[in-house]
């Protein structure tokens, strides 16, 4: 029995480890698409007034670096971005551990 126990305890803990690294791939890779997804809703708000999309990107694309700039010289934004995706990692670590406690007192 203890053998199933510790299989599932396994089973668990590898979910776990999955969830957490979805969820730190989804937050960097968010933060690295948020930009080129204003760019293609600017495109597409450009396209409204009749202009095509080669005149519309030479317009969305300035306008999209002026405000990644702008939001890059905020003080500690771009500190507290990557301590959230750091406290993110941690917790997950912390968390996939905790099953090696619940795995050690199943052993004995």
């Amino acid at each position: 029995m203890k053998k199933l126990d510790i299989a599932i305890i396994r089973l668990l803990q590898f979910f776990v480890f999955v969830i957490f690294t979805f969820a730190v791939l989804i937050y960097f890779s968010a933060m690295v698409l948020l930009p080129l997804s204003l760019v293609a809703l600017l495109i597409n708000i450009c396209s409204i007034f009749g202009l095509n999309s080669l005149i519309s990107a030479l317009i969305a694309i300035p306008i999209v670096s002026y405000i990644v700039i702008a939001a890059y010289k905020i003080p500690l934004l771009g500190k507290i971005v990557l301590d959230t995706g750091v406290d993110l990692i941690s917790t997950g670590k912390m968390r996939v551990e905790a099953f090696n406690t619940i795995e050690d007192s199943v052993k004995k």
